[in-house]
């Protein structure tokens, strides 16, 4: 057999099953009282599958006619105590169905309570004397558990011009599956991303968490509004998120000791350590003096860069004060996404000082609390602090007294042991040649 042929019969067999499959099997009949027997319900859809109490919906009932001869029938009806039909008028009118066709009947119907499961019986009559009705049983689901929202997931506490993130949990505990489900947030002194999330069809028994972004500007809220469709229903619901700021657990946190300080008049000249005892990275760290002390070259302000958490790094500043006992140090810095921070640490120069020309050191007097603000990355300043060399407490290669102030001095003390104890085991390993020497001379 060619080709072609083969393919013209898998064709025609497909459209057979096709045929046998659209339409009922006709059954030949020589009366029309036995046509009429062979009218049966063939199915039915609801429409939700599951109501609320008071709920609107449709029930639609699927009447063929399997036999050869035309038959009428009249008087649809679906009758139980707790479903009420509100469309009864629309059926007053003789329907005639051709052999072999399927009539529907769409039933506009409220259920009432209590929860569970109906039985409502639909009946049709053909228009033959002597002729039982078509009866047929259904099955109708109500269920008065609401869709649930609630707050799966937040910080323990938002601070300002930060973002967090806070995830939205619906659960449906009903029997029958929910459409075009939609959450939009309304936030009140927050800043909330998406405005909305469309998160389609939710099954029944199931449950989907959503993200949303928050970033506050102050104490405020967020209303998230979900709305959905039980059949062609609305619903809706709503969870509210309080917004209370305050400081980040996690936040990075400046601490400001081992300072030391040269004085000449009211001119001061400081070194230290900036300390990040937070959690969290702090980045583009920066310090420098704020009224009423001026700022001054060679470290007007001084750039730390990145401080990891737990870490430390040297900084000095130079500056005029006419009160040395109470003078603030700002540091400013950045966490990873970008928003600013900043804090006052104030420093009681008067025990650090003692006088004209003289060091002195000691940790930090005070420090201030941390708030938003902006600062600006510099590089570190040129120059030298008076005495030549450096900043102060760097010095000699022996200098143990110093403190950290930055720079290659830091590592003398270290270089100078290094070079004894080196010669030290040179002289250990050529004492015997040594000695020879000696005793000769």
């Amino acid at each position: 057999m060619k080709p072609y042929s083969i393919l013209a019969v898998i064709l025609f067999l497909f459209l057979a099953v096709a045929a046998v499959k659209g339409t009922p099997d006709i059954i030949n009949v020589t009366s029309s009282q036995d046509a009429a027997a062979l009218v049966y319900v063939s199915g039915y859809d609801v429409n939700p599958a599951v109501f609320y109490p008071y709920e609107t919906g449709t029930v639609t009932v699927h009447v063929t006619n399997s036999a050869s001869a035309p038959v009428e029938i009249s008087q649809p009806e679906l009758t139980d105590p707790n479903v009420l039909v509100i469309n009864n008028d629309s059926f007053t009118a003789m329907t005639t169905m051709g052999a072999g066709s399927t009539v529907d009947y769409t039933f506009l119907v409220t259920v009432h309570p209590p929860d569970g499961t109906y039985f409502p019986l639909f009946s049709v009559s053909p228009k033959l004397f002597g002729v039982s009705e078509i009866h047929s049983t259904l099955q109708l689901k109500e269920d008065s558990k609401d869709v649930e929202a609630g707050i799966a997931t937040k910080p323990d506490v938002f601070a300002i011009s930060r973002t967090d993130m806070v995830n939205i949990s619906i659960v449906n505990p009903r029997d029958g599956d929910i459409s075009e489900l939609l959450i939009v947030p309304h936030g009140q002194n927050v800043n909330v991303s998406p405005s909305e999330y469309f998160a389609g069809t939710l099954a029944a028994h199931s449950a989907v968490q959503v993200p949303f972004a928050i970033t506050p500007d102050r104490n405020g809220q967020v209303e998230f509004e979900i709305s959905f469709r039980n059949g062609d229903n609305k619903h809706s619901t709503s969870t509210l998120l309080p917004v209370i700021t305050g400081t980040d657990k996690t936040a990075a946190a400046p601490v400001v000791n081992d300072i030391a300080v040269t004085a000449q008049g009211n001119t001061y000249y400081l070194t230290g350590d900036v300390t990040n005892a937070g959690i969290t990275d702090a980045e583009a760290m920066v310090l420098t003096v704020i009224a009423p002390a001026h700022s001054l070259e060679p470290f007007p302000e001084y750039a730390i860069g990145t401080l990891a958490s737990d870490d430390f790094s040297s900084f000095s500043l130079s500056f005029t004060a006419s009160d040395p006992s109470s003078v603030p140090i700002r540091i400013t810095w950045k966490d990873a996404d970008g928003n600013s921070f900043s804090t006052i640490t104030r420093i009681d120069l008067r025990g650090l000082t003692g006088g004209t020309g003289s060091t002195g050191s000691g940790p930090a007097a005070s420090q201030g609390a941390a708030a938003g603000a902006s600062g600006t990355s510099l590089s570190r300043g040129g120059g030298n602090f008076p005495g030549g060399g450096g900043p102060p407490g760097g010095g000699s290669i022996f200098g143990f007294g110093g403190s950290r102030g930055g720079g290659l001095s830091s590592f003398y003390p270290v270089i100078g042991g290094a070079l004894i104890l080196a010669g030290a085991i040179g002289i250990w390993v050529r004492r015997k040649k040594i000695l020879k020497k000696l005793r000769k001379q």
